[in-house]
């Protein structure tokens, strides 16, 4: 009968690899993760008792046995990523993508995890949760040496967990730059009751400044907001048949909580970073919070049909590329560009220390690098003309679809105006600019309402989501071949 277990979930374990390995091997594209479109199709995941994660947007790492030891390889380094179109930043992360690819193992499996630095600074990594010997939790100077540049350390451990962990850099400012990739633990006996669909979503923030493309990894304060290393549009949309049970898989490490909310459904929280509860503890809820450091396990059944946010609530989080202003916002025409040295070192040319034209500057710098508190411009659009776009009416071409705003005529007139104008809004749209099957039928101008943390739980009828099915399979290409390298299996 041992033998037999062994067999199925070394056969099992085969067919999760496989599937998970194509985009792996595949040329990497220049921005780093890449859109890994692989997903097991319906019929595929029904029948089997593991039920594979999808990670949309991060791919998965594949591994090979040997011995009785499933092996895997993660590396350390530099990537490229693009997490909104035309934005390609410098993160840190794994195998060419940050946050790192997913790793699906299974309870009691023995695993040996080769790590690579190729970072220019010394790394290690810490197992966020397990439950394994203390040589191998990766906490630098306490349970090892970190790991130098050009290094390479062997962790091997046997889980007896189950649940939703995650890896991460134990070097604090490593972790801000993007160092972190999801750990899923399978259990031995299925999760009752039982899921048709599981998404693993791991939530991340950087403070990168306009035409910057390295993360300040040391500020409080975040304008770049994303699941999966992607800032909505860009994020690839969770599809589930109507009727399915899904299960969402939530994972933070960064400096900010996060209440995720889901439009349209009740869920009940089913596990946290320690595992599956109870099910005398689940209550139902639309919001959860994910604190830092935390996973979160959300499960609901998919009853409602349409095209369902799902987004972190906090309102800065649901806007891409923000940055601080210093001083009341107005309708001026244009920005100014900074103070000259005098005035930027505190020497007045005109006027007293308290007028408000000669507000600090906050020490950030001299001269046009200065930041005096006066008055900004907080919109894109002339003062004279609130539907007159002064600044990007060049941008129709580059698959903006610019369509016209919605003021009314006392615009100039209300104190605050505008807020959205910017931000989000039709004049925002670019369906075009991140077209992928996922995000086929969706309502003309989507894009323009889209932003930061922010995806959809589409919930499909079988006839559309069968026809997203295909336009994927049409898209991957050419079905994969068994003999890549590194996928060899021993039997015993």
């Amino acid at each position: 009968m041992k033998n037999r277990r062994d067999f199925l979930r070394k056969t099992l374990g085969l067919s999760a690899s496989l599937a998970a390995a194509p985009r792996l091997f595949a040329a990497r594209q220049e921005s780093g993760a890449g859109m890994d479109m692989k997903h097991m199709g319906h019929a595929e995941r029904t029948s089997s008792r593991v039920l594979s994660v999808e990670t949309p947007d991060v791919q998965q790492l594949p591994w090979r046995m040997d011995g009785n030891v499933k092996e895997f390889r993660l590396i350390a380094e530099p990537v490229k990523q693009e997490i909104f179109p035309g934005r390609v930043v410098d993160l840190w992360g794994y195998n060419g993508s940050a946050p790192g690819p997913t790793i699906q193992v299974n309870q009691g499996d023995r695993v040996r995890i080769i790590v690579d630095n190729h970072l220019p600074e010394a790394t290690s990594m810490h197992w966020h949760g397990f439950e394994i010997p203390n040589e191998m939790d990766g906490a630098p100077g306490s349970s090892q040496d970190p790991i130098p540049p050009g290094g390479r350390f062997v962790y091997e451990f046997t889980l007896h967990q189950e649940g939703t962990y995650f890896y991460h850099s134990h070097m604090a400012m490593q972790e801000m730059m993007g160092m972190i990739g999801a750990f899923i633990m399978h259990p031995n006996e299925p999760y009752k009751p039982r899921a048709e669909k599981d998404f693993a979503i791991i939530v991340q923030e950087y403070a990168i400044l306009p035409n910057i493309k390295v993360p300040n990894s040391m500020n409080m304060e975040f304008n770049w907001l994303t699941f999966n290393g992607k800032a909505g549009p860009a994020t690839t949309p969770l599809i589930v048949r109507h009727g399915d049970r899904v299960r969402l898989r939530l994972i933070n490490l960064g400096m900010d909580h996060h209440p995720i909310h889901l439009h349209g459904h009740t869920f009940v929280v089913t596990g946290t970073e320690g595992g599956r509860q109870p099910q005398s503890t689940w209550g139902p809820g639309n919001t959860v919070l994910v604190g830092v450091a935390q996973s979160r396990d959300v499960e609901f059944v998919a009853s409602n049909p349409g095209d369902w946010m799902l987004h972190c609530h906090l309102p800065h989080h649901m806007m891409n590329q923000m940055s601080s202003m210093v001083g009341p916002t107005s309708r001026r025409n244009g920005m100014p560009a900074g103070l000259d040295m005098e005035r930027g070192m505190g020497m007045l040319r005109q006027g007293s220390a308290t007028s408000e034209e000669n507000g600090p500057s906050l020490g950030r710098g001299l001269g046009v690098g200065s930041a005096a508190e006066q008055a900004m411009s907080n919109s894109p659009l002339k003062p004279t003309n609130p539907t007159q776009d002064q600044d990007m009416l060049g941008m129709q071409h580059q698959g903006m679809q610019m369509g016209k705003p919605d003021f009314s005529k006392d615009t100039n007139s209300v104190p605050g105006f505008p807020q959205d104008a910017f931000m989000e809004g039709p004049m925002m749209a670019m369906d075009q600019m991140v077209e992928k099957p996922e995000n086929f039928g969706l309502r003309p101008g989507w894009s323009g309402f889209m932003a930061g943390m922010m995806t959809f739980v589409r919930v499909l009828p079988p006839d559309k989501y069968d026809q997203i099915m295909e336009l994927r399979r049409k898209q991957e290409g050419k079905p994969m071949k068994m003999n890549m390298p590194g996928m060899e299996h021993k039997h015993e």
